[in-house]
């Protein structure tokens, strides 16, 4: 017998699998009788052993040692006046939650409200909580974001100590705060952001020289207004970053510093911390210099004016700073090349942006690929990170960096034989591994399985995160790096900010972070960025299956993404949407896994659904609440006979009691008891090639 501590994850039939910190250990199998009063994420303490004859453990969980989630969110049902109840949909608490309602608190039966945990399940009083708010109607579309926001608990309302300090500072830059600075106003620094941007953090400006070129990257001062420990910072540090959602922003930092104070707006002074690189024509550093100066930005440029001057169509407005831009895109692409030549990943995924309406309504998806601008801005920010990572390291200073480990072996194997079934006869092994990935991909260049690659790609690779120590950056191919750039929307950049300054500018009150601190904070940080990310993939995923909703019953060609036991995840090419075809909708077979070469295999007829492969699916359902869309096999279900009739869309309504927010596709059983689905020739105008 063994003991063990971890986290726990609970399915929903109400066992669990135990994560434990040990490295090196497998993941352990719970019973569900050890799972009583114990919730998904829980980090626990269990006793394990190993099942006889068998390579595989269970265990026993022996204590809970803190619990993992502190407020939940869920559709409220009312059980009297002054008693509500949310149903654990998910399974993962392991109970229903109780709540106590004050006379006063109004609401619809299946609202979505956010709930404080009071008690948890096994407790004497059972399992409990606080009504915190209402959030609204999972129909309307509104309230996605909120309700995927209070789900992961990211703070939205600012303290009132925040608020208060918020009001003693000024609404634009004073005289004296420009005191014993560079002044750089007269300097063309430029932004360039995309179109909604409001929240500007860097500058640049680009010098040619007989020797090569001077890049300035000015970045907002907010350490300048933001000191540590003051009610603002301890709201930012809970947050840890802004999180972004289609067509809104959780903010790290209240809207008067993020949007005006601090951000570096045209044409009016701001303060700001300035990297001052010297680089040879091949892009190499010769001399590096740090500084607090003021400026004033003289454009703001969006990406896509960027590109347009980049092209050679210079917008009219943009004449006075065209030559800026040109100097920045040839600095651009030398650093480009140097960084790739050194063994950097290219690794390019497009974005997918969804389109949403005032009313939160999504209008379309798309995948938004990246212009040389976006490059162009990329290459000036890792530059400036390099050479403040650089500059601590060689005044011994303490550091947040960012770093990202190497993948592990088994994964490199892995992803060397996907692309192997895909054509690719090299190695990985051996050399600079990035350099091969690299090449690897860019055979696929243009072709259907390219998307799938970089995905898996990515997959093989392990998470960037923060830390105190520093073991370099693997898929950037950098020794030493840190964030720098971003402090208005990352807590940890503000952190590299307030470090460089009690080197350069110790006299004004900033003290250097302890290596230990540090070493938290990069937990902590680390554990927020991942935060936002689950909370914005997720907001995604709603929006993607509202969107869907109007084509339940369509066909469309896509391109298989993964394939599990229970079925295939199909990529549709016309939408960057993602849904599942279950393995018992495959066909009139009976399909074996294939878990090496991630395939299902037919029984009878030998049909092989692997990654890449082409096919043709009918969207058969979508659930926004889950943010999930589900399809069918288009050919396997269309009738043989005459009979056959048409795909029937059955779009539920808003009801007290049901769920409003799915949509399904109607399935006919024929004579023989085969489930069909014909698709009628007025919706094969939708089917794209």
């Amino acid at each position: 017998m063994k003991k063990l501590t971890g986290h726990i994850k609970r399915h929903p039939d109400g066992f669990g699998f135990f994560i434990p910190d040990e490295v090196d250990f497998p993941d352990v199998y719970i019973p569900k009788k050890y799972m009583v009063g114990v919730m998904s994420n829980d980090k626990v303490e269990i006793d394990v052993r190993q099942e006889p004859g068998g390579d595989r453990f269970r265990g026993k969980v022996t204590k809970i040692i803190e619990r993992g989630i502190r407020q939940v969110t869920g559709q409220i049902h009312r059980m009297n006046s002054r008693r509500g109840m949310l149903l654990d949909a998910s399974r993962a608490w392991g109970e229903n939650l109780y709540i106590k309602l004050e006379a006063s608190v109004k609401f619809d039966e299946g609202e979505w409200a956010s709930v404080e945990i009071l008690t948890y399940p096994g407790s004497a009083k059972g399992f409990t909580g606080r009504l915190l708010k209402i959030i609204g109607d999972s129909v309307n579309p509104s309230t996605d974001n909120l309700r995927v926001l209070y789900s992961h608990e990211i703070p939205m309302e600012f303290s009132k100590e925040s608020l208060q300090e918020l009001n003693l500072l000024p609404d634009e830059v004073s005289e004296k705060d420009m005191k014993d600075r560079r002044d750089l106003r007269q300097d063309t620094f430029i932004t360039i952001d995309g179109a909604t941007a409001k929240d500007f953090d860097d500058a640049i400006l680009v010098e040619t020289t007989k020797e090569g070129f001077i890049l300035k990257v000015a970045i907002a001062d907010v350490s300048h207004y933001v000191k540590g420990q003051s009610a603002i910072d301890k709201d930012a540090y809970l947050r840890g970053n802004s999180t972004y959602l289609p067509n809104f922003v959780a903010p790290m930092l209240p809207e008067k510093l993020s949007n005006n104070l601090c951000s570096l707006r045209p044409n009016v002074p701001r303060l700001a911390v300035v990297a001052e690189m010297h680089m040879d024509f091949s892009g190499e550093f010769t001399r590096n210099e740090f500084y607090e100066a003021v400026i004033e930005s003289k454009a703001r440029v969006t990406y896509g004016e960027a590109q347009e001057v980049v092209d050679g169509n210079c917008p009219e407005k943009l004449y006075p700073v065209q030559a800026q831009i040109k100097h920045a895109a040839d600095l651009a692409k030398i650093l480009m090349a140097k960084r790739f030549k050194e063994g950097s990943l290219n690794l390019e995924i497009p974005a997918t942006e969804v389109e949403v309406d005032e009313a939160g309504q999504p209008i379309d998806i798309i995948k938004a690929d990246r212009l040389f601008a976006h490059c162009l801005i990329e290459e000036m920010m890792l530059a400036a990170n390099i050479a403040v990572a650089k500059f601590l390291e060689e005044n011994e200073a303490p550091g947040l960096f960012r770093i990202h480990d190497a993948p592990d072996e088994d994964n490199v194997r892995n992803l060397e034989r996907f692309m192997h079934n895909f054509g690719f006869s090299k190695k990985l092994s051996g050399g600079k591994l990035q350099k091969k990935i690299t090449r690897a991909l860019q055979e696929f260049k243009g072709r259907p399985q390219e998307h799938i690659l970089h995905i898996l790609t990515l997959r093989s690779m392990k998470q960037a995160v923060y830390s105190a120590d520093n073991i370099g950056h693997f898929g950037l191919g950098f020794s030493d790096y840190v964030h720098f750039t971003s402090p208005i929307r990352r807590y940890p950049d503000l952190i590299i900010h307030r470090q460089l300054k009690a080197i350069l500018c110790p006299q004004k009150g900033y003290p250097m972070i302890p290596y230990e601190l540090l070493k938290d904070f990069g937990v902590h940080l680390s554990a927020c960025e991942q935060r936002s990310v689950k909370a914005e993939r997720q907001l995604v995923s709603i929006k993607k299956a509202r969107f869907m909703e109007k084509f339940v019953g369509e066909e469309f060609e896509g391109v298989i993404s993964s394939v599990a036991k229970f079925g295939v995840f199909v990529l549709l090419r016309r939408f960057d949407v993602d849904g599942l075809v279950r393995v018992e909708e495959l066909g009139r077979d009976h399909f074996e896994f294939d878990e090496e070469n991630l395939r299902l295999v037919g029984n009878k007829t030998g049909k092989v659904y692997a990654m890449g492969d082409i096919i043709e699916v009918v969207v058969a359902s979508v659930d926004t609440d889950e943010g999930r869309v589900d399809f069918l096999m288009s050919g396997e279900y269309i009738a043989p006979t005459p009979r056959a009739k048409e795909v029937k869309v059955a779009k539920s309504h808003h009801k007290k009691k049901s769920k409003p927010s799915k949509t399904r596709l109607s399935l006919k059983t024929n004579r023989r008891g085969l489930r069909e689905a014909r698709v009628s020739k007025s919706r094969r105008k939708g089917k794209t090639r």
